[in-house]
């Protein structure tokens, strides 16, 4: 007896994985066959125009401020400094000669602070009405900038660009 336990003791004990790896993978096909997923679709907050689709209604059309910059005298382009002629390469200033004219409707004007009055005028007879910048050929970011900081020193929440005119 004693012998018959000494080869128990001397045997390999050896573990079948093939059944273990089938089980697991029977489980994993079972749960992934079991898994629903969330839609997320209807919980995606879509802020669409309401003005166009499938809507019968007509849309009231809002009245804006449009305001339209236009390049009356392009100017010189001095170098960075101000100081030489523009060579091509880097950064680039306008020199005094440089002329803009900014239209809303009718009315034209040649300076921004008067803009920003005309703005102000109109935004307080009409606090809802959002504005349009629309710059013309020959303008550059800084004269957009300084239209849109007038757009805002008015008081206008709702603004926006026109596109390019190429």
């Amino acid at each position: 007896m004693n012998n018959s336990l000494k080869k128990l003791s001397e045997e390999e004990c050896k573990l079948e994985m093939t059944s273990m790896i089938d089980v697991t993978f029977l489980l994993l096909i079972f749960f992934m066959c079991t898994l629903k997923f969330k839609t997320l679709e209807g919980k995606l907050a879509a802020y669409l125009p309401k003005d166009v689709g499938v809507n019968t209604s007509e849309a009231e059309e809002i009245e804006k401020v449009e305001v339209l910059i236009k390049v009356v005298n392009e100017g010189n382009k001095l170098d960075a400094r101000g100081q030489n002629a523009w060579t091509g390469e880097g950064r680039f200033v306008y020199d005094s000669t440089r002329r803009l004219t900014y239209k809303i409707g009718p009315k034209t004007m040649t300076n921004v602070d008067d803009l920003e009055k005309r703005l102000s005028t109109l935004h307080k007879a009409d606090d809802e009405r959002p504005a349009t910048i629309d710059s013309r050929p020959g303008t550059v970011y800084e004269d957009v900038v300084a239209v849109l900081d007038a757009t805002l020193n008015a008081g206008f929440t709702q603004i926006t660009f026109v596109g390019s005119y190429e």
